[in-house]
């Protein structure tokens, strides 16, 4: 490439130095060396520049096949772009179709469920219900019973007393000696009935509260057992766990003891002689 404005400058020199035509612009220069220094810069001027050339004769033919290219490729693009979003909008329409068939289908799985866990639960609540039911019939019953009859035989106790001092008094009273000493100890006999009577009848009060509070305590642990099924069935749980109460088995007390009189009982106090 240097070549070429090399022999630029010796065609310029060549051209600035020739001799003048008398009477026109031209002048008169070497043709041997003009026609050497133009071989010489056809010589250096890079055979890009031919190529160069060559494209911009056949732009238009390269343009032209470019566009047609271009437009087959982008047709191309189009149509495998619309088949793909049809398949992708297919697939789609299929996946969400399965994914609501299967939501449904869990949806009325979840409430089937969810109505047999509430039916177990309603029964299992009516079952305790009834049985806490009858268990508090039957325990206030037998201490009706009991206290009835601890009331009862305090008073035919009080009354037998009472007769027992009524007829000691009037056998004293035959006896002119011991007036004065049967009307005391009438009177201590009578007082002591009264105080006995009174006894047997805070007994029967506090077996009857003692009772009463151990009925208490089942139905509060039924009511435990109650309140913990209804709060698995909230929380979607669908087991229960119900404790018996520590007192109840097989549906009454376990207390050996109940509706038996107390084994110990005082009796009353003996007549002076």
């Amino acid at each position: 490439m240097y070549r070429v404005f090399e022999a630029l400058d010796e065609l310029i020199d060549i051209v600035e130095e020739a001799r003048s035509v008398p009477m026109s612009a031209n002048c008169v220069v070497p043709r041997s060396a003009v026609i050497e220094l133009l071989a010489d810069l056809r010589d250096a001027i890079p055979a890009e520049l031919d190529d160069a050339q060559d494209v911009l004769d056949e732009k238009e033919t390269l343009v032209a096949n470019a566009r047609t290219t271009a437009d087959e490729l982008i047709d191309g693009a189009q149509s495998e772009s619309e088949s793909t979003l049809a398949h992708a909008r297919a697939e789609a329409d299929r996946m969400l179709s399965e994914a609501k068939a299967k939501a449904d289908r869990m949806v009325e799985e979840a409430s089937a469920h969810a109505r047999s866990v509430t039916e177990s639960a309603n029964e299992d609540a009516q079952r305790l219900a009834h049985g806490a039911q009858r268990e508090f019939e039957a325990v206030t019953g037998r201490a009706r019973a009991e206290a009835a009859r601890v009331v009862e035989a305090g008073n035919a106790n009080y009354e037998k007393s009472v007769a027992d001092g009524i007829a000691e008094q009037q056998r004293l009273v035959s006896e002119a000696e011991v007036v004065a000493a049967a009307k005391s100890e009438a009177e201590r006999i009578v007082d002591a009935a009264y105080a006995e009577s009174d006894r047997l009848r805070g007994d029967c009060d506090v077996y009857v509260d003692e009772k009463l509070a151990a009925f208490e305590d089942v139905l509060t642990g039924t009511l435990r057992s109650v309140n913990r099924g209804r709060q698995q069935l909230r929380t979607g749980a669908g087991t229960h766990d119900y404790v018996e109460h520590p007192h109840a088995v097989g549906g009454d007390f376990a207390d050996p003891d109940f509706g038996h009189e107390r084994a110990h009982r005082p009796a009353a106090a003996p007549m002076a002689g």
